[in-house]
This record gives structure tokens, C-alpha cells and sequence, in this order.
């Protein structure tokens, strides 16, 4: 069974690990450090590493103060984590449909959904294609809002030149076997805002102020530590820091595959009838973590058994989070974003992924022949 996703695990991301379990520090030793100022030169905003893209999601929502009663305005075409970590910090979440060609949040649709309650905007870059940034972050500065980037698809990505990470007020990333660049499990938030970096940092490492110009207790002693505000343990640890490292070194590597993988299937597909190929506008320069392609509603689920009887693993990406039980218990019903809905329903997830090896000319010549079996050749005169 070929894989919708998978990582790659080089002989150097093998040594970079066991060296770092031969040495002194297995956790908060020098190689997060290391990872982190990495991470700062790829997506151009100072990080922090944490122990997953959930985790991420939760420090920046902390981080910003998320309260009772805020509203937040997502996506519902999106990983339920997006929307989790911040409805487990007291938000209410609003849901602004997405746009029919990218699966990226309308800023039209976010427009009519900001209240006075509103707190933050959060844009998630779906199957790696950044979202309107520049329309995004204009609203959000107009109505004085947060803007928040979940880019656990996109890091490599860029935006009018500009790589993703440093645009938002705070970006958060994932490193799960099937993103862009793995550490195992692992995440990041990065920010250009030094305080909400530091809050977000707070936060991911259990609350706990060391620096004594901080303290709010008397110090008995240079072990003195406290806790002022209540946070978690969301470190990454040295040995998951040393293959974030490594791989990070790969990251145009990956890039040039997945970028490969994508243009051999626009060549075996585009003349298919029916189906809808991802979007990429001409001024964002993606890195692809998912392939989404779309096909008629009414023929989704056989061709999705098909193709995983003949060995390609695809998958559906996502169900949109108000279609979650938990969401429909708070009044969501099928049928309020159609936008959404409709590009879930005929969405398929294609292998995509940084090993050109297994996706060969075979793999695609396959697939065609199976696609062709359920929908036409276009005709060249059309």
C-alpha cells in the first residue's frame, strides 16, 4: 500500500539522533536551542519548539489571552484541533466558510462573521497553499483583531515572497511523520512580537518564571522558581530537536520533490473529465503537503475503495469541524457552510509526499488508467 503521507529518514537523520543520545542532554539541552534558531532563518520569525502542532495551537491561543466569551473566526475545512485548543481555553468559535477553489477561509465570509467579541482571526493554509494573507491581515488590522496563521501544512511555503510565518501575528507549525519536515511528533508557534512569543513560551513550559526580575514571591535562594499563571509541558525534547534539525537541512530538497510529484499529476490528470485539480495562484510559491483532488460527490466513495484496492492509500481531508458531534451540540448543522461541505464531500487526498522513488511513472500511468475507468478523456477541441 502506497501512503497518502510519509516521512523521509535519511542516514544523516538517523546519526544526528543517536549522537545526541550518546551525549549529556536528552532533553532542554543545547540542540532546541539549536532547532529553534533554525526554524528563525526558514520561516523569517523568532520560534519556540513544542511537542506537537495541537500543542502549538494551544500556546498561541494562551499566549494571546484567550478568555471566556471570545470569539474566534476559523475555517470549518480543518483538523478539529484548530478549532480544540481554543474552545478548551473558553473561546466560542465562529466559523467563516472557505473559498470553493483553494479550501483556504473567504476574508468575504470573515467579514460579516467579526463581532464585538471577536479576538482573533485564524487562517489554516490547506494542503499547503497559503491563505489570503494580505486580505486577512488587513482586516485584522482594520478591526484591531489577532491574526493567527495554522500552518501545520505549509512551512516552506511563501506569500508574495515572503515566507510563511512572518506574517501573521503568530504562526504555528506541525512536524507529525506527514508534514513537510517530521521530528516525530512536534510542533512550533513563531512570532515577530517578542511578547507573545515570550507568553506562548510561558505557557508551553508549565508557567514556570525562573528569571528573578520576574518573581512575585520572595527568593530564598537561586533554586527559587514559581508559577505565576498556569501553563504545560510542551517541550520538545533534544532528541526530537537533533532530527528537526537534520531535516530542516532537507527542506528544498522536499520542496523540489513534493513540487515534482505535483506537476506529474497535473500532467497524468488534467485531461480528465470531472475532476478538480488544486488551485495555485501565481504569487504564492507553496510547499504541498496534501494533493486534494476533487471528484463528483456521487462517485467519492467507490473510487476511494478502488484506489485503496489497487494500493494507493489515499485519504479524505477533513470533515469540517461543525459536523463534529461536538460542534453539533452546540447548534452547528449540516448545511451552514455549503462551501465547505460540498469541497469535503468530493475531496480524495492523493500519496504526496518527499520520496519521488515510489511515485514513479508506473504510479501514475496506474492511476490514470483507474481515474479513466470512472471518468473521460477531454476532448481536445473543447
Amino acid at each position: 500500500m502506497i501512503p497518502y503521507g510519509r516521512h523521509s529518514i535519511s542516514e544523516g537523520d538517523i546519526s544526528a539522533v543517536t549522537q545526541v543520545l550518546r551525549g549529556e542532554w536528552l532533553t532542554t539541552g543545547p540542540l532546541v536551542e539549536q532547532f529553534e534558531k533554525a526554524l528563525e532563518k526558514v520561516v523569517g520569525a523568532p520560534c519556540i519548539s513544542v511537542s506537537s502542532g495541537t500543542a502549538a495551537l494551544h500556546s498561541a491561543y494562551a499566549a494571546i489571552g484567550i478568555e471566556p466569551g471570545d470569539e474566534i473566526i476559523t475555517p470549518p475545512l480543518t483538523f478539529i484541533a484548530t478549532q480544540a485548543t481554543a474552545a478548551l481555553l473558553g473561546a466560542k468559535i465562529v466559523f467563516a466558510d472557505v473559498k470553493s477553489d483553494t479550501g483556504n477561509i473567504d476574508p468575504e465570509k470573515v467579514l460579516t462573521s467579526i463581532t464585538p467579541r471577536t479576538k482573533a482571526i485564524v487562517a489554516v493554509d490547506y494542503a499547503g497553499h497559503p491563505a489570503d494573507l494580505s486580505e486577512l491581515r488587513s482586516i485584522a488590522d482594520k478591526h484591531n483583531l489577532i491574526l493567527i496563521e495554522d500552518a501545520a501544512h505549509s512551512i516552506g511555503s511563501y506569500y508574495n515572497g515572503m515566507p510563511v510565518g512572518s506574517i501573521a501575528d503568530i504562526t504555528t507549525f506541525s512536524f507529525f511523520p506527514t508534514k513537510n519536515i517530521t521530528t516525530g511528533e512536534g510542533g512550533a508557534v513563531a512570532s515577530t512580537n517578542p511578547d507573545l512569543l515570550r507568553k506562548a513560551r510561558l505557557f508551553s513550559r508549565q508557567g514556570l518564571i525562573r528569571n528573578h526580575d520576574e518573581m512575585n514571591l520572595r527568593i530564598d535562594g537561586p533554586w527559587h522558581q514559581e508559577v505565576q499563571n498556569f501553563g504545560l509541558n510542551y517541550r520538545l525534547p533534544d532528541i526530537l530537536c537533533a532530527l528537526g534539525v537534520s531535516q530542516l537541512s532537507r527542506l528544498d530538497e522536499f520542496k523540489s520533490i513534493r513540487n515534482e510529484i505535483f506537476d506529474c499529476y497535473w500532467t497524468a490528470l488534467s485531461d480528465i473529465e470531472e475532476l478538480v485539480l488544486p488551485t495555485r495562484y501565481p504569487y504564492v510559491d507553496p510547499m504541498w503537503h496534501l494533493y486534494p483532488l476533487r471528484v463528483p460527490i456521487s462517485r467519492r466513495r467507490e473510487l476511494y475503495l478502488r484506489l485503496r484496492e489497487a494500493g494507493i492509500g489515499v485519504q479524505v481531508n477533513y470533515l469540517p469541524a461543525h459536523m463534529h458531534p461536538v460542534f453539533l451540540k452546540e447548534g452547528f448543522r449540516e448545511g451552514d457552510f455549503p462551501v465547505s461541505e460540498e469541497f469535503y464531500r468530493g475531496e480524495i487526498s492523493l500519496p504526496m509526499f518527499s520520496d519521488k522513488g515510489i511515485l514513479d511513472e508506473n504510479f501514475f500511468e496506474g492511476l490514470r488508467g483507474i481515474l479513466l475507468q470512472f471518468f473521460p478523456k477531454r476532448n481536445a477541441s473543447a
